[in-house]
């Protein structure tokens, strides 16, 4: 059985007489709803498991494909792992709370239907009625569906709330024209675009982090700091989906997203509170502060087969447009025109098909002055945002013994080691929760988008139409050749003879 049914802790969470319906658009179907789904029902399930859904709560599916509930409820258990009886009892009441409803996503009388058919699972409550719509939707129906929902599925008797999924456009103007066209049926406080980025545990605590701890406030500027890298490497290719990646490609996937939201976070003023709005504010005007991007702070790439040939290239994909310069790796400096930044450049890398699988804030502080030990190396602050989630702090100590010698160690938090038994929720399922109360903190607004857009939309349009090719680079390596050299460039300066290595699994 579940857990207990949590209590309310916000104004704009459902009460025990009300009725949430939860509508999932794009649950069936095409290889990118599959992918949406394996990531989406774990989380529901997992706040049903923990007894984070409201009381009186359904889950309806909502897709063009004809199918069988019996259909549905099996794909959507075969995305949920249980390994143990009580999970797989769980499951089985999960499974109950799952519906599915056919309809077409630019039809007003499949939404009028789904009106309908909502309305029939609501009645078994006598409180307010709310509805959450989850967007997992491909941009081209993106606009008709929120309309077709505003218009004919609208709650009447409770909160509308509708979570949208990335892509939020391809650069400023379409974004803008996305933006007006939400507008035009739902308010901003209706709409949650969500960046899942902002729901993993380590970007979650980062506020904590500096706002809570004194020693990281006094340090926490360009007097301390030298340069800040936050990482974004993948293992894996584009793996067949190379022809929906080649529309984007890495900057818009990644960069502009994912790595700029933790990058406003890292360098935003302390907000007056925590309330949505006030942490809101000071993230776009943190993204106010940074100038446009040009070609002479960015380094592109493009991975090609490995060295043994077992992996195939970026352009071997069959789904990829031949002659393809879609870049799958990016680099790029990043300028803070602010009091607190002012010289202090910040380093954002992401890319697929490199030697590792990780996502981490490295932010290297100053040499120190006057330093009578030259051969110390700098100081690090590093957060490990995934796997293996962690803060430590590499710092100089004396090597044991008689030795009068340093060695670089660290400081360690690891949070395998530390918080030994503590299950870490899922991005999804913590930003789904938030939606669910109401709260606003980890959605990008509308503003944000704006700001976020208008430091890439020259750089892309520059890369597009003069079709600037990538630099190559094998699978499983680092990235591209000049790399290691752009950064230092930067002023980072890497220490060769100390590596992290996390807590050995129990």
């Amino acid at each position: 059985m579940p857990a207990q049914h949590q209590q309310a802790t916000l104004a704009g969470s459902p009460q025990e007489t009300d009725n949430t319906a939860i509508i999932v658009l794009g649950a069936s179907g095409s290889f990118h709803a599959t992918l949406r789904l394996r990531r989406r029902t774990p989380a529901l399930f997992g706040l049903y498991k923990n007894g984070f859904l409201p009381k009186n709560c359904q889950i309806i599916g909502y897709a063009r494909s004809h199918i069988e509930l019996a259909d549905f409820q099996s794909r959507v258990s075969s995305k949920i792992k249980t390994t143990t009886d009580a999970d797989k009892k769980a499951l089985q009441l999960f499974l109950a709370m799952c519906t599915y409803f056919s309809g077409k996503y630019d039809d007003p009388a499949s939404f009028k239907a789904l009106d309908t058919f909502a309305t029939g699972l609501e009645a078994v409550v006598p409180g307010r009625r709310h509805r959450v719509f989850y967007m997992a939707l491909p941009p081209s129906v993106f606009i008709p569906a929120s309309a077709g929902l505003r218009d004919h599925a609208y709650a009447k008797q409770g909160f509308n709330r509708l979570i949208v999924e990335k892509p939020f456009g391809k650069d400023f103007d379409s974004s803008k024209a996305l933006s007006s066209a939400l507008a035009a049926k739902w308010t901003e406080d209706e709409i949650f675009r969500i960046d899942h980025y902002l729901g993993k545990e380590m970007v979650k605590s980062l506020m904590v982090f500096r706002f809570a701890n004194v020693f990281f406030g006094a340090v926490w500027n360009r007097f301390y700091i030298d340069n800040v890298q936050i990482t974004f490497k993948e293992k894996i290719g584009t793996e067949g989906r190379g022809g929906y990646f080649d529309e984007f490609g890495i900057i818009r996937d990644i960069m502009q997203n994912h790595l700029l939201q933790i990058l406003s976070i890292v360098a935003m003023e302390r907000p007056v509170t925590l309330d949505a709005e006030d942490v809101r504010n000071e993230k776009v005007k943190v993204l106010r502060c940074i100038p446009p991007l040009t070609l002479s702070n960015v380094l592109l790439g493009q991975y090609t087969a490995s060295d043994d040939g077992k992996e195939p290239g970026y352009l071997d994909d069959p789904t990829v447009p031949k002659g393809s310069v879609t870049p799958t790796y990016a680099a790029a400096v990043f300028s803070i025109n602010t009091e607190r930044w002012e010289g202090v450049p910040f380093i954002l890398k992401c890319g697929k098909a490199l030697n590792e699988q990780k996502a981490e804030i490295r932010i290297q502080f100053t040499d120190v002055p006057g330093n009578i030990y030259p051969s110390a190396a700098r100081n690090e602050l590093v957060i490990r945002v995934q796997p293996d989630e962690a803060v430590y702090m590499k710092m100089t100590n004396k090597q044991p013994g008689l030795s009068t010698s340093t060695i670089t160690s660290e400081l360690d938090l690891s949070y395998s080691k530390r918080y030994e038994g503590v299950k870490i929720p899922e991005a999804y399922e913590s930003l789904i929760l938030d939606a669910l109360r109401g709260d606003k903190s980890n959605f990008v607004r509308d503003d944000e988008l704006d700001a976020a857009w208008r430091i890439f939309t020259p750089l892309l349009h520059k890369i597009e139409a003069d079709k600037i090719k990538p630099q190559l680079y094998k699978f499983g390596t680092r990235g591209p050749d000049g790399v290691t050299e752009f950064i230092e460039k930067c002023g980072y300066k890497r220490s060769t003879d100390y590596s992290w290595a996390p807590p050995p699994k129990a």
